[in-house]
């Protein structure tokens, strides 16, 4: 029989409402250490079953369901969740993020899995065409590292896996910070074409997986814009604020724009992002400065951009910091509207899952009355499908934006 954890009889646990996970403080007490890393059960007060889950005694986040039913996470379990998550990502689905590589094949550039929205809790893998990178942020997940790697070299048919277990979640788990390919041996920097744009790549230590999947769909969504003008023979002017390494200005450069200017306070970043643009020829120039700092020192000049891309890292990453991030994202907003010209167009986006819709809403409504500016809404923005958002997890979905018209 299972090892159970009971919740206390005042528990107020979310847990009861659908979602996911049980921290230390909701449960009457804590099961040993043996069973740190493995399956064990969760009863409510009463003792009515809850699911079954991992278990971590290390961690604040003590349960993590796998699923409301009895299982065990052994192979079968492994093989049948992944299988379950290309399924979802299959053309058939229409749920890639992203123009595919080829009629009738899954997109090569995507993420496979997204933790509990997949039920993996910890894992997530995201596929640069024939390697794949992988981040086990669990213990329960650490310790079938093998069996996790078999089964995606088998399923995907991928030459290589990157585990980037370099993330600080890690440390919650008691795991230890590391880097490491399933074959032993280093995978090099190199150039890698995604959406028809070479990106000078390092998966293996790089920021995050190594490229920004989350935001492919979003390159496209705005170099519409300037396309759109560039036929009609308006060239605009574009700012790519938080370049990073230069997406959205590469995509705007190629679709015609008049000038594009990036601008991020990594500089290695910047540097690569300069690599980029040369290496494909386009026109583009990138700047090492705090952004805050750049707008300020601007604030005085006419407004001078056409398009403005707003792409900032996450403010908010507790929620002690939403009030702070909040002010910080109403005031890059307000800057950006008063440096559009009229009928500029303003892409906005927050990675911040604390921070939600309405805040956002809210945020660039008060920007837009401090600026003086009549602002529409153009588009919607969401993470693409194959982040999938589990209705009862806030903080699976954490990517939205909108893309406005500033009058």
């Amino acid at each position: 029989m299972s090892a159970s954890l009971k919740l206390k009889p005042n528990a107020k646990s979310r847990v009861l409402g659908g979602h996911p996970w049980v921290f230390a403080n909701e449960c009457e007490a804590l099961l040993p250490t043996e069973h740190d890393g493995e399956v064990v059960e969760c009863r409510d007060r009463t003792g009515r079953f809850l699911g079954t889950g991992i278990y971590n005694s290390k961690s604040q986040i003590v349960w993590r369901r796998l699923s409301r039913e009895r299982v065990g996470l052994d192979e079968t379990y492994l093989r049948n969740a992944l299988t379950r998550a290309l399924a979802l990502r299959s053309p058939s689905t229409g749920s890639t993020s992203s123009p595919q590589a080829g009629s009738g094949q899954t997109s090569r550039f995507q993420r496979l899995v997204w933790s509990e929205s997949d039920d993996l809790p910890g894992v997530v893998a995201d596929q640069y065409g024939d390697t794949l990178v992988v981040q086990l942020q669990t213990l329960a997940m650490e310790k079938r590292t093998a069996v996790i790697s078999d089964l995606l070299a088998e399923l995907t048919g991928a030459k290589e896996i990157i585990f980037r277990n370099d993330a600080n979640i890690r440390k919650l788990e008691g795991l230890p910070v590391e880097v490491h390919t399933r074959s032993g041996a280093a995978w090099e920097p190199r150039w890698v074409k995604i959406d028809g744009i070479d990106y000078w790549l390092d998966l293996q230590g790089g920021q995050k997986t190594g490229f920004y999947l989350d935001q492919r769909g979003q390159h496209t969504a705005v170099a519409k814009y300037v396309l759109r003008q560039a036929q009609d023979g308006l060239r605009p002017r574009v700012l790519d604020a938080f370049c990073n390494q230069g997406s959205f200005a590469l995509r705007c450069a190629k679709a015609g724009a008049a000038s594009v200017l990036g601008l991020d306070s990594a500089f290695d970043a910047v540097g690569q992002a300069k690599k980029n643009a040369e290496h494909n020829g386009l026109k583009a120039e990138f700047t090492g400065v705090n952004v805050f700092d750049w707008f300020t020192a601007q604030r005085e000049a006419a407004p001078a951009w056409e398009l403005i891309i707003l792409d900032p890292p996450p403010f908010a990453k507790s929620k002690s910091a939403l009030e702070g991030a909040l002010r910080g994202y109403k005031e890059l907003n307000l800057r950006a509207m008063k440096s559009l010209v009229p009928g500029g167009v303003l892409a906005t986006y927050t990675c911040s899952h604390h921070m939600q819709d309405a805040q956002l809403r809210e945020v660039l409504a008060e920007a837009a009355a401090d600026a003086k500016r009549r602002v529409h809404v153009l588009e919607f923005c969401h993470q693409p499908a194959d982040h999938p958002v589990l209705v009862t997890m806030p903080e699976s979905e954490y990517l939205r934006g909108y893309i406005l018209r500033v009058e």
